[in-house]
């Protein structure tokens, strides 16, 4: 499995563990698609936390998945499906904290930023952010409004997006775009709990409500993005020799 589950305290913990650096694949997105649904239809689970192991939360898509497409038309589907994935990850009814224990890039930094709440382990060597520029990849239509929504300004935009720019928690914390430090004595993964639990344990439980409302603008967004895309601009990245040359040196450095 590339990834763990389980329910503590009537909330989900799920445990990116793929791998060296917790890449998410197909798997992966599965599991998150489960955990959102059974988060929105059991009355009884109050949230998900999202985390990884060892020294990473995650460095991204899965890049044997990227350089292993067989035809234009499998990558469009695989995207396609990812995008679906995103979408009910960023509008999960109840609340969703990324608890980051490591490193989060790429993909990584995405699904934190589809959380409602973010911490991050206050260690100077973890480095958060996303590289795509320079490699050669853009973002999909919910990638992007994720990380748009998520960084909350032009300036982090620009920076984390346009300049490939990765940064240490502080400064992330300092952005304004995780909403707190975690020090290493502390458990990451019960404080996020803690974060869930003050968000829904309210009469009422009036966040599902007021997430709605937060999100929705957004999520419409996406929805239209989704269906209005022209996907055949994304196969012809996947399928740009020079590109795909790039993700196979970083593959196998990853593995190094």
């Amino acid at each position: 499995m590339s990834y763990n589950m389980r329910v503590e305290d009537n909330i989900i913990v799920f445990e990116f563990d793929h791998e060296k650096v917790n890449s998410i694949n197909t798997e992966t997105l599965k599991g998150l698609e489960e955990a959102v649904d059974r988060v929105n239809n059991e009355e009884e689970l109050k949230g998900i936390v999202l985390t990884g192991t060892g020294r990473y939360f995650s460095g991204g898509f899965d890049l044997e998945t990227f350089t292993s497409f067989q035809s234009r038309e499998e990558i469009i589907e695989w995207f396609k499906y990812e995008e679906e994935v995103l979408l009910k990850l960023f509008t999960c009814s109840k609340p969703l904290v990324a608890a980051v224990n490591g490193h989060a890039t790429a993909a990584g930094m995405i699904v934190s930023m589809a959380s409602d709440y973010r911490l991050v382990r206050n260690h100077p060597k973890i480095k958060l952010g996303m590289t795509e520029i320079k490699i050669g990849l853009s973002l999909t239509p919910a990638e992007g409004e994720i990380m748009r929504f998520g960084l909350d300004t032009d300036k982090n935009y620009r920076d984390i997006i346009f300049k490939g720019e990765l940064i240490a928690p502080e400064e992330a914390y300092a952005r304004g775009i995780f909403d707190e430090l975690v020090e290493k004595d502390v458990d990451i993964v019960e404080r996020a709990k803690e974060v869930v639990k003050s968000y829904i344990d309210t009469p009422g439980r009036p966040f599902i409500l007021l997430k709605l409302l937060e999100k929705q603008h957004a999520a419409d967004w996406i929805r239209t993005g989704i269906d209005e895309f022209d996907w055949e601009l994304l196969a012809d990245i996947f399928t740009n020799k020079e590109i795909l040359n790039t993700l196979n040196m970083v593959k196998e450095a990853l593995k190094g």
